[in-house]
């Protein structure tokens, strides 16, 4: 038999002990402040910002509701300048595509423009609406098509886009039908984007906060069932694989849901805020950052206003 003294049995004991411990929580480490990219920048004073699209680049586009003029941001340096002057009415929703060519929802002037991201120069303009009951809010672009919706009415416009991805001369009318009840005299339809599978739209109403499937080629909606959650005040929508994010503008908030694949249901994962948040829109990702542009529609604007885009950590 080996005998141990009580010293070795101690250190042994105390070795089993520090093996069956969890090793200490350590944080991550912060990146160097040169590689950081800002966390917020400003736009140009009085620029009233309300759309954002980031593509593939380290690129964030900005549109201005007082003049449409368009505004584009580096990333890495917060540094930007605007590189489209506006027609004189709003830009509020945008989307990049993969050809950089930026499509713009135009708002109460009741049309939308494709442009150029790289020199600025718009390539087709269409009217939607021939009334002044109109608000064209928001845009998302399919493979083979780019959607707008139009916040006074129960429809959507479409772009149908060529094989090669041509742009058309007309566009069509795809009227919401189905479980969509249009609101008089207020802002209904706004944020769109696609569903995880590619098949479907999702189209936020902002006075109900409701979320709806929205059949892309007959316009036939079907409320999303989200648990019993209502997206009070719902702006921008951004689709992350199955991960939805969606901007409740006045409450200074963004929740994320997780979708099914075909979009008919969604759970909420969380709600963040950041006391940045001055009224933002809407929401792009690069990275893993969420970039939003505060809006500030609580603040009288004047010409001297600042206004600003701020960035988050993904939930």
């Amino acid at each position: 038999m080996i005998r141990t003294t009580g010293a070795v049995t101690a250190l042994v004991a105390g070795l089993v002990t520090a093996l069956a411990a969890p090793p200490p929580a350590v944080a991550s480490p912060e990146p160097p402040a040169r590689h950081a990219f800002p966390a917020e920048f400003p736009l140009p004073d009085g620029f009233l910002p309300e759309g954002i699209a980031i593509g593939d680049r380290p690129t964030a586009y900005f549109g201005s509701r007082a003049d449409g003029d368009l505004y584009r941001v580096d990333l890495r340096t917060g540094r930007g300048e605007v590189f489209s002057q506006g027609p004189g009415t709003a830009s509020v929703g945008l989307e990049v595509d993969r050809a950089d060519r930026l499509f713009v929802a135009g708002g109460a002037a009741g049309d939308g423009r494709v442009v150029d991201a790289r020199s600025g120069a718009v390539l087709a303009s269409y009217r939607f609406a021939q009334d002044a009951d109109t608000f064209v809010n928001d845009v998302v672009v399919t493979r083979d098509a780019a959607y707008f919706t139009d916040s006074r009415k129960a429809l959507l416009y479409r772009l149908p886009l060529g094989r090669a991805g041509e742009l058309p001369s007309e566009f069509d009318v795809v009227p919401l039908t189905g479980d969509f009840s249009l609101t008089p005299g207020v802002n209904n339809a706004n944020g769109i984007t696609t569903t995880p599978d590619g098949r479907a739209l999702l189209v936020v109403q902002s006075n109900t906060g409701k979320l709806f499937r929205v059949n892309p080629d007959t316009g036939l909606a079907r409320e999303v069932d989200l648990g019993g959650e209502v997206l009070t005040n719902g702006d921008g929508l951004l689709l992350d694989g199955r991960g939805l994010y969606v901007v409740q503008n006045r409450l200074n908030t963004v929740a994320l849901f997780s979708l099914d694949r075909a979009g008919t249901a969604a759970s909420l994962v969380t709600r963040v805020t950041d006391p940045r948040f001055d009224v933002p829109t809407t929401i792009a990702r690069f990275g893993d950052r969420l970039y939003l542009p505060n809006a500030r529609f609580t603040t009288e604007p004047t010409p001297t206003t600042p206004y600003n885009a701020v960035a988050i950590v993904k939930p």
